[in-house]
């Protein structure tokens, strides 16, 4: 198999199985992915930049570790790409803005990066973010405006949108994003992949998110399988995260059998009521959740006892976004992003003790979803009320939004309780835009948030079923 469109389509596994089996090579692969790239960043704008000739060169020296029958690591030769808020040594990191100067040494790798390349993954190139990674769509006045592969005139979401939108298009099976508030949920959602926020900590990050704990790295996919593969990656530790968790028990990969019969699953499809959900969003999550009680977990349609946090996240959010611009100048300042600037201002005003105040809602937070987690192994909501809306705009028009919280309140709360939470696509519209499911588990199973995906992609419940 050498056809550019068939190698677009592959997993990640599925290339591995075609080096393994000599069918192709990551030469052919790698070409596949920057060709496809190339044709579609017109339109849709996933990239910031690509790095052809460095990927080419490491595919081949992939290519001939390959044929030696010696490949390094779990993922040798397999097209990868990162969001550019990650370090990729060699290539500028510049966050969707202008105010940082490109022309710096970058010459160190964020922890999941290198773990990346000392895997022998061949990385493609650096996708978009909005400005420091601030708001749950992608545009910024460093690249402009990212689109949905399925709608050009829709959003990707954000702010990890530049990496789902390539993965969807098949510019790489895997990308690493970030997510502080549902960042690879919600970009994973609108354009109909898999996403992962990890437990805090179980992915190294470095330098620091000014988000604090909020921020967590995670895997982009075209299924959950592909995902718990680079978990066994990336998961791996480094000494510049002095958070980071242990090593794993044990491997994503090889936990993901089992199914999900006899699981307790607590079902939430408005979290009691405080969320709108469009009815075609609401009767695939539903259907979905059916096929998991046919498959033999135990169902319970039931709400977590949570308080919409939003205000306590704010005043963490605009807190950390004004520690990540405190250093600009006057005219600096004026070159950002103008809804970045106010909730900075917002955050510049917010005292210790607010900050601290908010610190109590997040712990009361995450103390609930411990006692809830004593009854039910997993939650289930709809990953986003809504499917994609227009491209360009930080909320949908008309809908008395103010900030990109106000339509996506299924995702950020469990950036407060730092549990695992990913997003499963299980249908479309009838515009054809994709729909998202989202599971969540304790802290630490992210095991099982995995395998229970990987049930519902076995069983053809996928919009993209594997």
């Amino acid at each position: 198999m050498s056809d550019v469109t068939e190698l677009t389509e592959l997993t990640a596994l599925r290339l591995l199985d075609g080096y393994r089996r000599g069918e192709f090579g990551p030469v052919e692969a790698t070409r596949a992915a920057l060709e496809r790239a190339e044709a579609v960043q017109p339109e849709v704008n996933a990239f910031v930049r690509l790095l052809a000739e460095d990927a080419l060169e490491r595919a081949a020296e992939s290519q001939e570790r390959w044929r030696r029958g010696e490949p390094r690591g779990l993922l040798d030769g397999v097209p990868v790409t990162v969001k550019d808020i990650l370090l990729l040594r060699g290539a500028p990191t510049l966050k969707g803005s202008l105010t940082i100067d490109p022309a710096g040494r970058w010459d160190e790798d964020a922890p999941a990066v290198a773990r990346l390349r000392e895997h022998g993954a061949v990385f493609l190139g650096k996708t978009t973010t909005p400005e420091f990674g601030w708001k749950g769509v992608t545009d910024s006045p460093l690249s402009g405006v990212t689109r949905n592969p399925h709608d050009p005139a829709r959003t990707a979401g954000g702010s990890s949108g530049g990496a789902a939108a390539a993965v969807a298009l098949g510019a790489g099976p895997l990308a690493l994003g970030t997510d502080g508030g549902g960042s690879v949920r919600i970009p994973a959602a609108f354009c109909g992949i898999f996403a992962l926020k990890p437990t805090y900590g179980r992915v190294p990050l470095y330098p620091a998110s000014a988000f604090g704990t909020l921020a967590h790295v995670g895997p982009m996919t075209r299924d959950a399988a592909d995902a718990a593969l680079l978990m066994d990656v990336i998961g791996g530790p480094d000494s510049r995260d002095w958070s980071a968790l242990g090593p794993a028990a044990g491997s994503f990969s090889e936990g993901l059998a089992g199914g999900v019969r006899g699981l307790r699953v607590a079902y939430s499809p408005s979290l009691g009521g405080q969320v709108r959900v469009v009815p075609e969003v609401a009767a695939a999550v539903r259907r979905a959740v059916e096929r998991l009680a046919g498959l033999g977990a135990y169902v319970e349609e039931t709400d977590p006892d949570l308080a919409d946090p939003v205000e306590a996240f704010h005043t963490l959010w605009f807190a950390g976004a004004a520690r990540v611009t405190q250093h600009l100048g006057r005219d600096q300042r004026a070159l950002l992003d103008p809804g970045l600037r106010e909730i900075r201002a917002a955050g510049a005003r917010h005292s210790a003790l607010d900050y601290l105040a908010a610190v109590d809602v997040r712990m009361d937070l995450g103390r609930r979803m411990g006692r809830f987690h004593d009854t039910y192994d997993l939650l289930v909501t709809p990953t986003m009320p809504i499917t994609a809306f227009e491209a360009g705009a930080e909320v949908p028009k008309g809908s008395g939004h103010h900030r990109w919280t106000g339509w996506t309140p299924f995702t950020y709360p469990f950036n407060m309780t730092q549990q695992p939470a990913a997003t499963v696509p299980v249908g479309a519209d009838a515009d054809g835009l994709p729909i998202g499911l989202q599971l969540v588990a304790a802290r630490h199973r992210d095991d099982l948030v995995l395998r229970v995906a990987h049930t519902l992609y076995e069983a053809g419940v996928t919009l993209c079923g594997s």
